[in-house]
């Protein structure tokens, strides 16, 4: 209603990391990625292609994260940044620093570190 459509998260997922499912090393991917169970490394999308990345409220990552369009329920330990936007839902959890042009905070979602606005410059800092 309010937002703009490039707001929205994409409605299919590409691949989905289940809940018993650990994964130690980077991963990079396009369209939905949704994750339920643990990653210990990045997650990235290629630049050309603004993906989805949803944290469900077990999933935990380690590591950074660099995705267009973020939505996290779970834990992340490292610094999240998003071109697009991101959505914090009440159970969300970040350890490290967050860069966003949007940002929507759920009561309950914790955040410990810095708040950083890239605006339209889209930084790389």
């Amino acid at each position: 209603m309010f937002f703009k459509k490039s707001n929205r998260t994409q409605n299919t997922i590409d691949t989905l990391v289940g809940a018993d499912t650990k994964i130690e090393g980077n991963i990079s991917f396009s369209g939905g990625l949704r994750v339920d169970g643990t990653v210990l490394g990045a997650i990235t999308e290629p630049n050309d292609t603004p993906s989805t990345l949803i944290l469900s409220e077990h999933g935990r990552i380690e590591g950074s994260v660099t995705v267009a369009k973020v939505v996290i329920n779970g834990s992340v330990t490292g610094p999240v940044r998003s071109a697009q936007f991101i959505e914090l839902q009440t159970k969300a959890r970040i350890i490290g620093d967050v860069y966003y042009n949007s940002l929507e905070i759920h009561t309950g979602a914790v955040i410990e570190g810095k708040l950083v606005y890239l605006g339209d410059t889209q930084n790389n800092s």
